[in-house]
Parts: C-alpha cells; sequence; structure tokens
C-alpha cells in the first residue's frame, strides 16, 4: 500500500485524535450493538428496531442545524471536549441502568435520546475540528478517509467483541466498557496543540446565520446534490442494518454472536473500501466513486436479501459495506474539499441533518413495512431503491467536472488559495481570516 494512505499522521493533533477516537468507537459500536440486541430480545419486534434507531438519532436532525452553528460561532475544540464528557455520562447512566436489572424499553430509549441530542452538537465540531487538526490542508481528503477507516474497524472490532460480551457477560458490561473508552478519547484530545482560539463576532442572530447557510447550499449545487443524494439513501436504503438482528436470530437461527459477525463482515468490506480511498491520489474523482460504490451496495442487498447459507451471506455482507461507505466519505470528503471555511460547520449540519434525520425515519419505514413483508423483501426493495437513487442523480454524477474541479482535488491547498477579492477579512473561530461568500478559485 502506498506511503500516501497515512500522510494525515504527519499532523500530531490529528494522530492523537486518530488513536483516541479509534478507542473510543470500538465502545460506542459495542453499546449500539447491545442495545439493539436488547431491544430486539425484549420486544421481538422489528418496529420496535426501527423505534430504537429513531430515538437515537432523530435528535440530531431537529437539533443538527443548531449544532452547526455552535460550530461555527465557538470554540470547536472546547464543544467537542464538552459533547465527549456528556457522551461519557450517558454510557455510564445506560450502563448502571442495566446492570441494577431494573431497565425497560422505553428507559433506554429515552437515554437513546439523550446521546441523539449530544451528537447534534458533537458531529459538526468534531468534523470541522478535523481540519485544524491537519497541519498540511492537502492531506485533507487523506484524513477524512482514514476518519472512515477508523469508523469501520470500530464497526469491525466493536461488534464482534460485543457479541461475545453478550453472551459470556451481558449487556451491562458492554455498556460499562463503552464508558470507560470515552476516557480514551478525552485524553487525547487534552494532549493537543492547536491554535489559540480567537472569538469571531457573533453579532448576528441565530436564526440568520442559519438563513446564510441555507443560501449558500442554494448557490452551491455540487454541494447541495451530494447532500441530498445522502438523505435519500439515508430515508431508503441504508436503514437495512434496521433489521440484521432479525436476520441473526430469525432467519440464520443464530445468536448475539451471530448478530456481531454480521456486523463485522459489513465493517470488513467498508474498511477495505475506506483504506482504498484513502492510499488514492488527490485527482480521483469522488463523483465516480460515488456512483460505482452506490451500485455496488444496492447489488449487494439484493444479493443478501434472500440468502439463507450464512457463509455465502456473509460474503454478500462485505460486499455491502464496501459499497456502502462512500455515502458517507466521499460525500463528506467532497463537501469539505469545497465549502468556504466560514460556512464549513453550517453545511456540516446540514450533511448530518441528511443522515441523522433520514436514517431514523427510514429505520421507522422499514421497520413498519417489515412487519408485513417480511425482512428479506424490505431488503430487497431497499437494494432496488439503491439502483434507482443511481439513476436519479446520474447526470450529476456522471458530468465531467469544470476546470475548477482541478484546484479543488488539492483539497487545503484549494482553500488556501482563495483569492484576495472574494476574502471579506471577517475572523474566523480560528483566528484566520475566511469569507462568506462561495470560495473563487484560481
Amino acid at each position: 500500500m502506498k506511503l500516501s494512505t497515512f500522510n494525515a499522521f504527519q499532523s500530531r493533533n490529528y494522530r492523537l485524535y486518530f488513536y483516541g477516537q479509534s478507542v473510543s468507537l470500538v465502545g460506542t459500536w459495542m453499546q449500539r450493538t447491545a442495545v439493539m440486541w436488547v431491544v430486539y430480545t425484549l420486544t421481538h419486534s422489528t418496529f420496535m428496531l426501527g423505534l430504537t434507531v429513531f430515538a437515537g438519532q432523530f435528535p440530531s436532525f431537529v437539533l443538527g442545524l443548531f449544532g452547526g452553528v455552535v460550530s461555527d460561532r465557538y470554540d470547536r475544540f472546547r464543544v467537542l471536549l464538552f459533547t465527549q464528557v456528556a457522551s461519557l455520562v450517558q454510557a455510564v447512566c445506560l450502563a448502571t441502568l442495566v446492570l441494577l436489572g431494573h431497565y425497560t424499553v422505553w428507559e433506554m430509549l429515552l437515554l437513546s435520546v439523550l446521546l441523539g441530542s449530544i451528537n447534534a452538537f458533537d458531529v459538526p465540531a468534531r468534523q470541522a475540528l478535523v481540519y485544524e487538526m491537519v497541519d498540511n490542508k492537502a492531506h485533507l481528503p487523506n484524513a477524512l478517509a482514514l476518519n472512515s477507516s477508523m469508523v469501520n474497524l470500530a464497526r469491525l472490532v466493536g461488534p464482534a467483541i460485543a457479541g461475545i460480551v453478550l453472551e459470556k457477560l451481558g449487556a451491562g458490561i458492554c455498556f460499562v466498557l463503552n464508558a470507560a473508552s470515552f476516557i480514551a478519547v478525552i485524553g487525547s484530545l487534552l494532549r493537543m496543540k492547536l491554535p489559540p482560539y480567537i472569538q469571531g463576532p457573533r453579532d448576528k442572530k441565530v436564526l440568520t446565520e442559519l438563513r446564510e447557510g441555507f443560501t449558500y447550499l442554494k448557490q452551491t449545487p455540487s454541494i447541495a446534490k451530494v447532500i441530498l443524494m445522502l438523505a435519500g439513501m439515508s430515508l431508503l436504503v441504508i436503514p437495512y442494518v434496521t433489521l440484521l438482528p432479525v436476520y441473526a436470530k430469525v432467519i440464520f437461527k443464530g445468536n448475539a454472536s451471530t448478530f456481531g459477525y454480521i456486523e463485522s463482515f459489513i465493517g470488513i468490506g467498508a474498511l477495505g473500501g475506506a483504506l482504498f480511498i484513502a492510499s488514492m491520489g488527490p485527482t480521483v474523482n469522488r463523483k465516480k466513486i460515488l456512483l460505482i460504490n452506490t451500485l455496488i451496495f444496492g447489488v449487494g442487498l439484493i444479493l443478501f436479501s434472500h440468502t439463507t447459507l450464512f457463509s455465502l451471506a456473509m460474503f454478500f455482507a462485505t460486499i455491502c459495506g464496501f459499497g456502502m461507505f462512500a455515502q458517507t466519505t466521499v460525500i463528506n470528503t467532497i463537501i469539505q474539499t469545497t465549502v468556504a471555511p466560514a460556512m464549513r460547520g453550517r453545511v456540516i449540519s446540514y450533511f448530518a441533518m441528511a443522515y441523522f434525520g433520514m436514517l431514523p425515519l427510514g429505520s421507522l419505514l422499514v421497520g413498519a413495512i417489515s412487519q408485513y413483508i417480511g425482512a428479506p423483501n424490505t431488503m430487497l426493495i431497499e437494494g432496488i431503491c439503491a439502483l434507482l437513487m443511481v439513476s436519479l442523480f446520474w447526470s450529476f454524477l456522471t458530468k465531467k467536472e469544470e476546470p475548477v474541479s482541478k484546484a479543488e482535488v488539492a483539497a487545503g491547498s484549494s482553500l488556501e488559495a482563495i483569492s484576495a477579492s472574494a476574502i471579506l477579512a471577517e475572523p474566523a473561530l480560528d483566528g484566520s481570516v475566511l469569507t462568506d461568500k462561495k470560495v473563487t478559485l484560481p
């Protein structure tokens, strides 16, 4: 593999973030796996599985735009530190509740709502702060691809460990381990050496800044269209994960470990795809990758949907993981490498809303439909929807890049090359000079 695969590690702050977040994400996936397994074990209802995902992610849709404004108005480092501590407290509460043995599904749903609310402020701050962690801005696409590798490595390891822990020690220990994992990311954040925070002007109302973000998206269709595509995929396709406990328990006649294995094979595929993208050069056509991976995702779901042989199903699950990773990683990279810096937090909040807003609605939809037509037929329809999504955005995904895109693929270097005529001399939260206008590239 090329040395360029790990170029972002040249930045000390990013290395610290990567190592700490890797540990924390393993715990997060353990908790996610345990929550879904416990809910399905208690209720045997696919609708309740959908409701669990809805409870954990819909608050991010409701509060996501405000999270973006907070990210643009305040010190992102402090916002991220606060959200990580708050997530630690939520994990401790969940662990305590389960270990005491007096818990109900509705109490778990309530704690999921709390975590979703925290994530509404965590995601915009964390994604925007990655830009500040990378010293060489040309390494930003590499950093974002490594982020995806980190997430998918955690998706590979976390559910597998969770399956074993669930079988041997119970769900409560999964939640305890997740709570402990936050110590790693909080410690890594405290060791970072970021530039001093310089407060920018806050003379605008929150609603005004929200409108500015929406106006910016309307004037930047290259960003708006990928966010719309993500919203469609999150509503109709990505919620296939809601049905995985059904496959583990009913179709494959397995247990919690079986569920963990399915999640892990999906993680293997996603990790492989992420590392493949991370090793590519800066001139890669990301829209083409998005198109191809969406096709792979759809075909993988169709093949997986009615497969009853576990070993063959895991092969198809790996294909699904490989195709699915592009839906967030490539779209995030397109956004991060083209957005005007002063709009970064707000645009990322729209990105988060497209994912965290549509996914819970889609999970409710998938859970309800599968009650009537079964999990295999529902997943088959989701695979077909992925192919339909490609056809809907075909002209955009296959359109040749404008000449300006040659500058855009240089990631941070394109942002650093903003012409003087486009700069409004507005101090940013990190003290640099940014612009609220569309980036003008040479």
